[in-house]
């Protein structure tokens, strides 16, 4: 159904199309007046459901058990990554992602422990926008989809495909009853939302003076980032280490540097003005807003 949606709003954006405000990120925009409008609904979907039930599950579920809830739907989309790396012509990543998930789906008990990560396999995620971007559909007109939030047309065509050709979709859709379908979803909008919550992303839309406009300009940065396969490292880290920095992004008063070896006894500690921090609220977001919600049934939202 979804996917179906996604198709048809592709089909009939044309007739939606409006003039925004100018500058470069406007022009990737031509369809804004539907945008907005999508965007204020599926803020409002997001306050009075999926906000509310994420609070409740971030509430009763320890750190660790949501942690490898997120590892285990990680896991999940490795076969997809393999198959949309060959199709980029990335063998390296393809047979990465496909290491990944050999040993995470049995030594890390189906994707609850990253032991990949701990053997020199990062994360190499790709799915099928990125595969149109490689293949020559690099620029692509933004659009915010129902309830799936910051897209493009581009990357709507590939969500629309992964819906129907993911391996591991295909072999759940299969598996499983439609109560533990569903069930799946809803785990996978409650990691995302509750991922969004804990990197920050709530507060950077709430003091920003245009959200849209910020959830925008992270999502363009973020994708365009994806697409020349800039992880930055991140895969490599500790969750510990992921949560000191977003915390430390989204710092509005830094940690007040120490005094320099020579200057100790000569200048006051309470003289010493904190440094500016060099990250700021939106770098944060770019980090976790919105990859991991996008592509896996999540909504997304500032509020």
């Amino acid at each position: 159904m979804r996917a179906i949606l996604a198709l048809l709003m592709v089909a009939t954006l044309s007739a939606c199309a409006t003039t925004g405000s100018g500058g470069p990120l406007a022009e990737r925009d031509p369809y804004e007046g539907f945008n907005r409008g999508m965007w204020a609904f599926n803020q409002a979907v997001d306050t009075v459901a999926i906000k509310p039930a994420t609070t409740v599950y971030r509430t009763v579920t320890p750190k660790p058990a949501r942690r490898g809830l997120g590892r285990v739907l990680a896991n999940l989309s490795e076969p997809f990554s393999f198959i949309n790396n060959l199709l980029q012509g990335k063998p390296d990543r393809a047979f990465n992602s496909l290491g990944r998930f050999l040993i995470n789906s049995t030594i890390g008990v189906g994707g609850l422990a990253d032991h990949a990560t701990d053997l020199g396999l990062p994360a190499t995620p790709e799915d099928f926008g990125q595969t149109l971007a490689v293949a020559g559909a690099k620029e692509s007109p933004y659009l915010v989809l129902p309830l799936l939030g910051p897209s493009t047309v581009r990357d709507a065509v590939g969500t629309a495909v992964q819906l129907v050709a993911d391996p591991a979709r295909i072999v759940l859709n299969q598996e499983l009853s439609s109560t533990q379908e569903y069930a799946v979803t809803g785990a996978r909008v409650l990691d995302g939302r509750s991922g969004l919550i804990e990197g920050g992303a709530d507060a950077v839309l709430e003091t920003s003076a245009d959200p849209y406009a910020t959830a925008r300009s992270a999502y363009f940065q973020r994708r365009d980032a994806e697409i020349r396969d800039e992880e930055g490292g991140d895969a490599t880290l500790s969750p510990e280490e992921e949560d000191r920095l977003l915390n430390e992004a989204l710092e509005q008063d830094s940690i007040q540097p120490e005094a320099a070896p020579e200057q100790e006894d000569q200048v006051p500690k309470d003289s010493i003005r904190p440094e500016e921090s060099p990250s700021g609220p939106e770098t944060a977001l770019l980090d976790i807003f919105p990859s991991n919600v996008l592509r896996e049934d999540s909504v997304s939202g500032g509020d």
